[in-house]
């Protein structure tokens, strides 16, 4: 996993479609970024994995807590609402802020790294909007 700009077209149509096929293809920097043998050798540091799930082990927490105090109906509920927050999400090429999910975690008075110097992850990434939203639709 190349932590160019193939990690930010993660929602973009995937780049193995376009590459080309023979004996003289090349590496397109375009749209996988820059090779590094090191990441594909190494190990990733221990804590990444962690960092990585933190929210969702959170959330498992938040969940079995819930379910202790108050009876198994109030995760479950909270867990459907999660769900439909989720699937609610803007077109394939604009960003979308998951407002609602973060109300719903208490999350939406805290301010964190990402509100004051941007993720990159969620980059704005504009890409030929009618072939991205084919793609999703599984037209292309």
């Amino acid at each position: 996993n190349s932590r160019g700009t193939a990690s930010l077209l993660k929602d973009s149509i995937p780049i193995t479609g376009f590459s080309a096929s023979g004996p003289f293809e090349c590496h397109d920097l375009l749209r996988r970024g820059f090779t590094s043998v090191k990441n594909e050798l190494l190990p990733s540091h221990p804590l990444e994995l962690s960092e990585k799930n933190f929210q969702l082990n959170q959330d498992k927490t938040n969940f079995d807590t819930l379910r202790n105090i108050q009876g198994l109906h109030a995760s479950l509920k909270l867990q459907m609402e999660f769900r439909a927050v989720k699937q609610v999400q803007r077109l394939p090429f604009l960003h979308s802020s998951n407002i609602a999910l973060d109300t719903l975690r208490g999350n939406d008075e805290c301010i964190g790294f990402e509100d004051i110097l941007n993720d990159p992850s969620q980059s704005e990434v504009m890409g030929e909007p009618h072939m991205m939203m084919e793609y999703k639709l599984g037209l292309l």
